[in-house]
């Protein structure tokens, strides 16, 4: 009963932390056609599962990723510090790049996505957030239990939560375009936290979780009092 506690705590956390992963997959998954969407969903999230189980076989490993490698004017550079510094420049670049495409093309300029090769490549760009995401989960989990079966738990269950929500995101964010930029600056914040993590400075998440909440309430709040224009 005494890990009741520690274990819904860290579900809650692995779920907020997750909800970065399930948009990025979404706004990826959008760029397929419609009988492939939910297969990345479930390569995209089933494949974070395995691979934070599969890290948590090798947490001594894991933990060692904290250690300092080098520092450079002052700042301290960990193995994890590299990867959550990759991981945001990748993160930033798909970000503005979406807007871009979303606010400055216009549709018919907006170039076919090859059918056949495009799953592949989407599924590999899931891969290398989810190891980011993975990592970060992981060292994080390690800071709040000590009990391995605890760590097992909550990452099973986080990953059938964001099973269930992915789809339920996914078609919010793919029927209302305010949104999908709302969430695009989403992960460009998320991007620029994770280079400051890697960078030994700390943002606290909640700040940014708590203005896109924010954000999204006012987006909601507008969308339900602009009255549509009839011509």
């Amino acid at each position: 009963m005494e890990a009741i506690i520690p274990l819904l705590s860290l579900i809650a956390l692995e779920v907020i932390l997750g909800i970065d992963n399930i948009i990025f997959i979404s706004i990826l998954a959008d760029k397929l056609p419609e009988n492939q969407r939910n297969r990345l969903r479930f390569w995209g999230i089933g494949l974070a599962m395995i691979m934070r189980l599969a890290l948590l076989g090798f947490i001594t490993w894991i933990l060692k990723l904290d250690q300092t490698l080098f520092r450079i004017a002052e700042i301290d550079f960990s193995g994890k510090g590299l990867i959550l510094i990759l991981g945001g420049l990748f993160l930033i670049y798909k970000s503005t790049k979406e807007i871009y495409h979303k606010t400055e093309i216009a549709p018919e300029e907006l170039p076919d996505v090859p059918k056949n090769s495009s799953f592949g490549r989407l599924l590999s760009e899931v891969i290398l957030l989810d190891l980011v995401f993975s990592v970060d989960s992981i060292i994080t989990a390690v800071g709040m239990v000590q009990e391995l079966w605890v760590m097992y738990t909550a990452v099973i269950v986080t990953v059938i939560i964001m099973l269930f929500a992915s789809k339920s995101i996914g078609d919010f964010i793919r029927k209302h375009p305010s949104f999908k930029i709302l969430a695009l600056c989403f992960l460009l914040m998320i991007g620029v936290s994770l280079i400051a993590e890697g960078f030994s400075f700390d943002i606290p998440k909640g700040y940014i979780y708590f203005s896109m909440a924010f954000a999204f309430l006012v987006d909601i709040i507008q969308m339900k009092t602009t009255k549509p224009v009839h011509h």
